[in-house]
């Protein structure tokens, strides 16, 4: 056999084409690789834009509410804008006609002991709470729902204890003075449980 005969024979097995098809098809997979990649980059940021367009919305506008709550026994409508970060700015008029303005907010704890703002329902529910008010003349009254309750004669040692309801659910309050208040559904606070 000669060398030409032996040439024509090793390459005789080898196609050219099939390995420019694969070098094609490794292109072919790279390059929707690179789409791929490309794409999904694409995505991340149209959520990244658009995520901060909604943080941002969120950020400006807030979400406002207008509810009927009772303030200092009597019903009354309220303007409430929840800032999204577990704080709160309120409006309204007194029964003399004045505005008003209210603000506030808080956190809570989970269970693994982390902090986070508190919801707008949590903060509802904080707003309809009892209010403790110590007047300019000496008094003291407690406020819930439609209830004005003059306290100032009930105190003893500077502690009071009283048993408020809605119609629908009964709190144990007990009051220290000009020291804070706790409640509870189920009996009242020790004095020495809070603050």
């Amino acid at each position: 056999m000669t060398n030409k005969e032996k040439y024509k024979q090793a390459f005789s097995a080898i196609h050219i084409a099939d390995e420019f098809s694969l070098e094609v098809r490794k292109m072919t997979h790279i390059n929707r690789k690179k789409k791929f990649i490309q794409m999904v980059a694409g995505i991340a940021c149209v959520l990244l834009v658009g995520g901060s367009t909604v943080a941002y919305a969120t950020d400006l506008g807030g979400i406002q509410r207008t509810v009927q709550l009772w303030i200092h026994g009597d019903q009354t409508e309220v303007t409430i804008d929840f800032t999204g970060n577990g704080r709160y700015d309120m409006e309204y008029s007194d029964s003399d006609g004045n505005a008003s303005h209210q603000s506030g907010g808080g956190v809570a704890f989970n269970p693994d002991g982390s902090e986070r703002p508190l919801t707008e329902d949590e903060i509802m529910d904080y707003l309809d709470d009892p209010d403790v008010r110590y007047e300019d003349d000496g008094s003291v009254w407690i406020y819930y729902f439609d209830q004005k309750i003059d306290i100032t004669n009930k105190f003893n040692d500077n502690v009071c204890y009283v048993q408020i309801s809605n119609g629908d659910e009964t709190l144990y309050m007990t009051i220290k003075y000009k020291n804070g208040w706790s409640s509870s559904p189920n009996k009242y606070p020790t004095p020495s449980s809070f603050n």
